[in-house]
């Protein structure tokens, strides 16, 4: 039986040369300084059996949103672009509008924020950020959610207000691995999962844990926590490259993401691993022309 294709869910790209990414700082985060593109992911993607992928945005820089929709327009790879703009701005709509009538614009499938850099924990529900999310959902778009864990409650209380938008959370809200804590992170993602518009990433989880010593052991306490709140069809896997390799290599993500998967059948395996991916983000399903659709 041949083994379906796999979708990576979450990675990232950026060019030292074009613009700074000025979140790499300090001597453990030098290994990140410097530029990926597309072509050093591509190998790591095609060994890990990748086939597409979603790039989703790494700085709150407006120009860089069209740059990646022209990167998914010239590539195979990328399905979809998860991007960035101001939700506060009144011409959140018009914005959108312009995204998508740029080349590649069809491939953009969400929007993200940095919400984790945010000192107010509440950034969520603020009337003007509301309105924002709420032109996202009326562009068909999905919202990604970057958050650490005291902010969680604020997306739930977003995600409630707004039940036409999908809310998918990153990094599983980027819980506190190495400390090895549940609660009140796994209450929290109850909440979030116990709404129908939500879904989330297994993302992410080897840079919260001990760097240098991680296992799987470690971070399955937090997926069996995701998998039982959300299930496999709300779940989807995604490397975090090049993040990732503060922590492993592309393949070891993967494969970690495997092994702590093995317990699911063959059909929660393919949710997990592409068949949400694809659903949530509506990304073009290559197979629908093998099957005359």
């Amino acid at each position: 039986m041949s083994v379906p294709p796999v979708v990576d869910a979450h990675h990232h790209v950026w060019d030292l040369a074009v613009r700074d990414q000025d979140w790499i700082t300090g001597p453990e985060l030098a290994p990140l300084r410097r530029s990926f593109g597309l072509a050093d992911l591509a190998p790591e993607a095609a060994a890990a059996g990748v086939t597409r992928s979603v790039l989703v945005q790494t700085v709150t820089v407006a120009a860089e949103t069209p740059e990646f929709l022209q990167l998914a327009a010239d590539s195979d790879l990328v399905a979809g672009v998860v991007g960035w703009t101001d939700l506060t701005a009144v011409d959140v709509a018009d914005t959108l509008a312009r995204l998508r009538e740029l080349p590649g614009g069809g491939s953009l499938v969400g929007i993200r924020h940095q919400v984790q850099g945010e000192p107010d924990p509440q950034w969520l529900l603020r009337p003007e950020v509301l309105r924002g999310l709420a032109a996202v959902a009326e562009a068909g778009l999905v919202y990604d959610l970057v958050v650490l864990p005291h902010q969680l409650p604020a997306a739930v209380a977003a995600a409630e207000r707004l039940p036409q938008l999908t809310f998918v959370l990153d990094h599983l809200g980027k819980p506190p691995v190495a400390a090895g804590g549940l609660d009140p992170w796994s209450a929290d993602i109850r909440a979030l999962a116990a709404l129908p518009n939500t879904a989330a990433k297994l993302s992410g989880l080897v840079t919260e844990a001990d760097w240098a010593g991680w296992s799987c052991a470690q971070l399955r306490p937090f997926t069996d926590a995701a998998l039982d709140a959300f299930g496999p069809q709300r779940l989807m896997f995604g490397s975090d490259w090049p993040v990732c390799l503060l922590a492993a290599s592309y393949g070891q993500v993967a494969d970690a993401a495997r092994e702590l998967t093995a317990g699911l059948g063959p059909d929660e395996q393919a949710a997990v691993f592409g068949g949400t991916a694809t659903a949530v983000y509506r990304l073009p399903d290559p197979q629908a022309d093998l099957r005359g659709e």
